[in-house]
């Protein structure tokens, strides 16, 4: 009997070992190419579906600029608000893999639909080469135009918070993992998704203006198609993480257990509180979250009364959580005032793609006498310089930084998305003069009223502030991202990056909404953002406007940054050493330990560490 119980001990530890050499065997550095490959096709069919849609609303589908304008900006915030609801289905029940897959298929749908509707003559308005008493889009014709749009919105809703987070399972992500690594996995998340976006600004906008729209919609819904293979191939190699079940259920738990709970007394000693470290183990693979004395009103969801320790067997989660339940509760709090500052940010260049496009075309575009760039390819000046920032950034800037932080990513997060801010208000100030001089030239040669001359200016004077945009972006976008994933519970990361599209998502509507307000409320003789004529308008008031705003932000961000705590977490690795010491000395000091299967019918009452 004892030699039959021998053997299954062996064949389970067997077993359980050849379990981990599998799980040894995949994900790694080898899966980027398949799941990069994904979110470049993705970035190349997103930036050459949106790039110069401004064109092809105003010019095919005769739409007046502000009212296509507000289109793409409400859009845009639909598209970043969708992936919120992508990653809560991923980290409850279906996972990052299948989220993404699926999610594929949808925005595919929607490119497909948005390049037939290109395609077909009777699904757009007949063509109207002097842009004079157009006639708009039908009813029917736009309502294509937005069944296209939600499409490819539901798909990126899925797409977007999960492919970093889906990247990031591939590695080893605790603090000496990511010491361990000569380079950035965000930097690189970034770097690839700006060589994307830079190639469909160059190539797929070329093909727009000077080809047709059918193969220039065409080309971003094949790449699209190409992507769904690319990442489905790369499957049997993925780790796959189990999602932990609803993040929201269990932040509502810790809220509802506190408020049950509002007039029991708190423990003297923090350390009474609830821990369950086998009911917390699916939540927390990579480190327990350690008890803090922020918002301390939320810890009476972890207190034990005398009723729940007779209790057998698993505790009632409405009314009493662990502390490390309680903890994500807190990690969420704690970094949305940081998390807000970014709103703005976006709400500040929201427009740039469609107010700055019309601008360019005003200018002289020519790069000989008989080429010139499109007016949405200037966007291309922001890219290189995001791709450039982000290579001088990872090889010369932190090095140095190293050196004088003692930081091993050179500055911290915070430090990072401030510098962004405050690249920005240069941008936009910059923005303003380059307006003012491009109206003042058209002054000097009366032409003011003619909406559709070219003003003797050439267009790269509006170069500088894409560049700085782009520069703002590499510590900002960057840094805002690896802040979301680093400071989040682990089981709530494609939330806490939905967290970052749902900032773009809010920042684009309140872009949206400025503009409607200045545009409503600046009259009609001398109105800031007119909807023909751009050179009686008055864009550089509205960029000193969005300049001021950026100010009192970037004094909010330092106030919040200022008074940040980062969590606390005690990693897997941590706990394993702990419990190893606590082996030895049980070995040379015999102890009772109390668990939930404990005779007594009480439930675990493990310490906490408080910080």
């Amino acid at each position: 009997m004892e030699l039959d119980m021998q053997n299954i001990a062996d064949g389970g530890e067997k077993q359980e070992e050849e379990e981990m050499n599998k799980e040894k065997r995949l994900g790694g550095i080898r899966t980027m190419p398949f799941i990069f490959a994904n979110e470049i096709c993705d970035r190349f069919a997103t930036t050459g579906f949106h790039a110069n849609m401004i064109t092809y609303l105003t010019q095919e589908l005769n739409l007046p600029l502000v009212q296509a304008s507000n289109t793409l900006t409400n859009f845009s915030g639909t598209a970043s608000f969708t992936p919120l609801i992508g990653a809560l289905i991923a980290d409850s029940f279906a996972g990052r893999f299948w989220t993404i897959t699926i999610s594929s298929f949808i925005y595919e749908l929607g490119l497909i639909s948005i390049t037939i509707s290109a395609v077909l003559p009777t699904l757009r308005p007949p063509p109207c080469p002097t842009q004079m008493n157009c006639k708009e889009a039908s009813a029917f014709q736009i309502w294509i135009l937005y069944i296209s749009l939600l499409l490819t919105s539901l798909g990126s809703g899925g797409i977007k918070p999960c492919v970093v987070t889906f990247a990031a399972d591939q590695f080893d992500m605790t603090k000496s993992g990511v010491a361990g690594r000569r380079w950035n996995l965000f930097n690189l998340y970034y770097f690839s998704m700006g060589m994307a976006t830079l190639t469909a600004l160059t190539v797929v906008v070329y093909i727009q203006d000077n080809v047709g729209w059918g193969w220039g919609l065409g080309i971003p819904t094949i790449a699209m198609a190409l992507s769904v293979v690319a990442f489905v191939i790369g499957s049997p190699i993925y780790r796959r993480l189990k999602p932990g079940g609803s993040p929201l259920v269990r932040l509502l738990h810790v809220i509802v257990a506190a408020s049950k709970k509002r007039n029991a007394e708190m423990p003297s000693d923090p350390m009474l509180l609830y821990e369950n470290r086998e009911l917390d183990a699916a939540i927390c693979l990579q480190g327990r979250l350690l008890h803090t004395d922020q918002f301390k009103w939320f810890d009476r969801a972890a207190i034990v009364t005398d009723d729940e320790a007779k209790v057998l067997g698993p505790p009632n989660l409405w009314r009493l959580t662990t502390v490390h339940r309680v903890e994500e509760l807190k990690c969420i709090i704690r970094m949305l005032p940081i998390w807000a500052a970014g709103i703005l940010l976006v709400a500040s260049h929201s427009n740039q793609h469609s107010f700055t496009i019309q601008q360019a075309r005003t200018m002289d575009r020519h790069l000989t006498n008989s080429f010139q760039i499109p007016a949405a390819t200037l966007s291309v000046f922001g890219v290189l310089t995001m791709l450039t920032g982000l290579v001088l950034y990872e090889r010369l800037f932190v090095p140095l930084a190293r050196r004088l932080t003692g930081n091993p990513s050179g500055i911290t997060c915070l430090q990072r998305m401030g510098i962004g801010l405050a690249v920005n208000i240069l941008a936009t100030v910059v923005s303003s003069f380059v307006e003012m001089k491009r109206k003042a030239v058209a002054a000097d040669h009366n032409l003011l009223d003619d909406a559709k001359a070219v003003v003797p200016i050439s267009v790269f004077w509006l170069v500088p502030q894409f560049c700085l945009h782009g520069l703002a972006e590499v510590f900002m976008s960057v840094g805002h991202l690896e802040f979301l994933y680093d400071q989040s519970p682990e089981s709530m990361r494609s939330t806490a990056a939905a967290l970052y599209w749902i900032a773009i998502s809010i920042g684009n509507y309140i872009g949206t909404l400025m503009v409607t307000l200045v545009h409503a409320y600046t009259g009609k003789q001398n109105n800031w953002l007119p909807n023909k004529n751009l050179n009686r308008g008055r864009l550089d008031y509205y960029y000193w406007l969005v300049s001021g705003i950026q100010v009192v932000n970037l004094i909010y961000y330092v106030a919040c940054a200022r008074f940040y705590a980062y969590k606390p977490l005690q990693e897997a690795t941590e706990i394993c050493s702990k419990e190893d010491d606590e082996e030895l000395a049980k070995d040379k000091m015999p102890s009772k330990k109390m668990d939930s299967s404990d005779k007594d019918g009480g439930v675990e009452l493990q310490r906490s560490v408080t910080v």
